[in-house]
């Protein structure tokens, strides 16, 4: 638990009465915040002063400021936490001078509504109180580290969250599940990382409160102090928004970097593509209301553009961001990119072939995208306990890798929690991540019994057509003007034959000959009238990961099962004797 957020939730009681729980979030986080940058900026609050007199320009004043103080941020206000309480008859108007005169990137309070709240803390006779209890704490950052601060706001947003009965996992992911998935993007590209002077760009399209942004950070500095990672972000929830660019903002990244808005339908770095990109994009959430800006912008853009490849069903947008991404990753020969996302299991096998989701993962697969994909513990996520996967995506992968796709059963990696946290009773231990990443090292010499590896035509198939003729009502087929028999579509069945069925060559240079020897041992002894219509078959591909990982269990000895049937029998007569007694 978070002692600085414990901290933040005890002011949140001040507004008992006037406010609802589900409404202490909308005061609480911007004030956190802003007492954060209060705190960062209170050294050189003099320098810029002067500044703010000497240059009108709000350009030239930030060029300015950004070389006396080294921060692309500033306030020119003359209030601050530690004379606002002087006026108390002015304190409202004097704060919303304060939260007005921040430099023009410093945009949060705007997303967090704040001065309306200013307005009705006022009002409700509480504004006096709440500013004096965070004016009493110390947020700089000698005193609460960035990682600390992360923590508090991790833990906050949680608890605004359950009082408000939100789905806690649309705002941030469990730490534990962000370590695994920045290990394993990094994975391939630590001996890169290394480096003196090296700089990498992460970018999430879903950032959220930016912890995947931050941890990822964190990982980096920690094997190379000297290396820079440029983050980018977007999020289009307002509140989250005004969170993860406080916290960038606090860490002296550059503010403009993260961008308000709908990543689906408004990209904010339209022409940027990145080294790292890392999502966990909301499940099974509709994308009906911008289907048709997305069906346009893949109509209109061609075969290069980012939703190119198919369309999910609009029940589910998941794959709309995993296509995304993978067009985010730097070109090849300037490097290439990797991609790390968190989804649940419908874009392993969700459509039969034709489908959009099957053409997206034909074409991930056909491209030779993706590297690895790892199964996570149930119960790992605040809001859910369904079944999560790591896919890993590369356009440059080592030799070694080329051609394959790693399959890492990561069930059973995890320790329980002490406490549940909402649906999340599980987490994966720096020992359990240890284990996964040494799977993922050992590649093909890793144990069969966690992890697998397939070619990529090991996941495509093919649905064939198969035809039965009408029959007459003397029980001879009907045939057409030109002799050809005609189909009984009531009888008309399909089947689905793997790429490589019986040794055939892989894709599709074997579809003939798979697919004729398919049909003449499974389905031809069985029905000798029926034939292929070849002008039907369709190309799909699926991910059946548990089918890989399964294991035979034997059902138990029949005389086993008598036994333990003749004790229940045997209890149940005792307690029936007992009650006739």
């Amino acid at each position: 638990m978070s002692a600085l957020g414990t901290f933040i939730w005890s002011i949140a009681d001040q507004l008992r009465g006037p406010y609802r729980p589900n409404q202490y979030g909308t005061v609480i986080l911007p004030f956190t915040i802003l007492r954060r940058l209060d705190c960062i900026l209170e050294p050189e609050r003099h320098t810029v002063r002067k500044l703010a007199a000497k240059f009108d320009n709000p350009n030239r004043l930030k060029v300015e400021v950004t070389r006396a103080t080294g921060r692309p941020f500033y306030n020119t206000s003359n209030y601050s936490f530690a004379n606002l309480l002087a006026d108390a008859d002015g304190l409202a108007d004097n704060l919303t001078d304060y939260v007005d005169r921040f430099s023009a990137d410093v945009d949060v309070f705007d997303y967090f509504d704040f001065k309306k709240e200013i307005l009705d803390l006022e009002k409700a006779g509480l504004l006096r109180e709440i500013v004096k209890s965070f004016e009493a704490v110390d947020l700089h950052p000698d005193k609460v580290s960035n990682s600390d601060m992360g923590d508090a706001f991790e833990y906050v947003v949680r608890r605004f969250n359950e009082a408000a009965n939100e789905t806690s996992g649309d705002h941030y992911t469990p730490r534990d599940a962000i370590k695994l998935l920045v290990d394993l993007l990094f994975a391939e590209k630590d001996a890169d990382l290394t480096g003196a002077g090296i700089v990498r760009s992460l970018y999430d399209p879903t950032a959220g409160t930016g912890g995947m942004l931050s941890l990822a950070e964190e990982h980096l500095l920690a094997q190379n102090p000297d290396a820079r990672l440029t983050l980018y972000g977007q999020e289009y929830n307002p509140q989250s928004y005004a969170i993860c660019k406080s916290d960038l903002l606090a860490k002296g990244h550059d503010a403009t970097n993260i961008a308000f808005g709908n990543t689906l339908t408004d990209d904010a770095f339209t022409e940027r593509r990145f080294d790292f990109c890392m999502s966990n994009p909301p499940y099974g959430v509709d994308w009906k209301q911008y289907a048709k800006a997305i069906t346009k912008e893949r109509d209109e853009v061609g075969p290069y553009g980012r939703f190119a490849p198919g369309l999910p069903a609009t029940s589910d947008g998941q794959m709309l961001f995993l296509l995304h991404l993978a067009h985010k990753m730097r070109a090849r020969e300037d490097g290439g990119g990797r991609v790390g996302i968190v989804m649940n299991g419908s874009p392993l096998f969700n459509g039969g072939a034709g489908s959009g989701p099957s053409n997206i993962r034909q074409w991930l697969l056909e491209n030779d995208l993706v590297e690895a994909i790892v199964a996570l513990p149930t119960n790992m996520f605040f809001n859910t306990g369904i079944a999560t996967y790591i896919w890993i995506l590369d356009n440059s992968k080592h030799p070694d890798r080329k051609g394959l796709v790693q399959l890492i059963d990561g069930t059973s990696f995890w320790t329980k929690m002490r406490k549940n946290l909402g649906s999340k009773g599980r987490e994966i231990s720096d020992a359990d991540r240890a284990e996964v990443l040494r799977l993922y090292a050992d590649f093909t010499d890793a144990d069969t019994d966690y992890s697998k590896v397939l070619s990529n035509d090991d996941f495509g198939y093919w649905t064939v057509t198969v035809e039965r003729p009408l029959l007459d009502e003397d029980g001879n087929p009907v045939e057409d003007r030109n002799g050809k028999r005609k189909p009984d579509s009531k009888m008309r069945d399909t089947e689905n034959v793997p790429f490589t069925y019986g040794g055939s060559p892989a894709g599709a240079a074997g579809r003939t000959e798979a697919i004729q020897a398919y049909f003449d041992t499974e389905v031809k002894p069985h029905v000798p009238d029926a034939w292929v219509d070849w002008a039907k078959t369709k190309t799909g591909y699926e991910i059946p990961f548990t089918r890989h990982f399964y294991k035979y269990v034997p059902p138990r000895p029949l005389a086993e099962i008598d036994a333990d049937l003749e004790k229940q029998v045997a209890t149940i007569l005792d307690l029936l004797r007992e009650v006739e007694g």
